[in-house]
């Protein structure tokens, strides 16, 4: 299957592998079906591209790599709002975003993923113990063009 991206051109994803929001996304609550897209190998961020609309994609990441006791209290309707019977067919994601010169990810309204029938759904957690915006990477000063070592990531993970 081929769709229109505004940052990747036109792409081909694996159509069984689109997820499906049954109920949107917080703020997008008319579009429901995203691709997961890696631009490179080695990165742990990737977009979550609408299938519906070219323009509309997060960046978004699992939150064990940055805050590894992250645990989302998942209740029983959410799980079988998306067919979910066993928690080790989850996937969980957060959404990413850039504030000044850093990247967050929030925690409070993570992305829960069926692996198996790729049905998802984005919680609202109640508890006030995770942020939208908790902290997750420093995003480095650019360095002259003569200085800047082309092999080198441009983001450096913070304590």
């Amino acid at each position: 299957m081929n769709i229109q991206t505004t940052r990747f051109g036109e792409i081909e994803i694996d159509g069984s592998r689109i997820m499906r929001f049954a109920e949107g996304i917080l703020g997008f609550p008319d579009y429901h079906d995203y691709a997961l897209l890696q631009t490179n190998t080695e990165n742990c961020f990737f977009w979550l591209q609408s299938i519906e609309c070219a323009n509309l994609a997060f960046v978004v990441c699992d939150p064990l790599l940055f805050v590894p006791d992250y645990q989302v209290p998942v209740k029983a309707e959410d799980l079988k709002t998306i067919d979910l019977e066993n928690l080790d067919n989850a996937q969980v994601m957060i959404i990413v975003n850039k504030v000044g010169q850093a990247l967050t990810g929030n925690l409070q309204g993570p992305l829960v993923v069926n692996a198996t029938t790729c049905q998802a759904r984005q919680l609202v957690l109640s508890e006030k113990r995770y942020s939208t915006r908790h902290p997750l990477m420093e995003l480095r000063n650019k360095q002259p063009q003569s200085e800047q070592q082309v092999s080198q990531p441009q983001v450096s993970q913070t304590a």
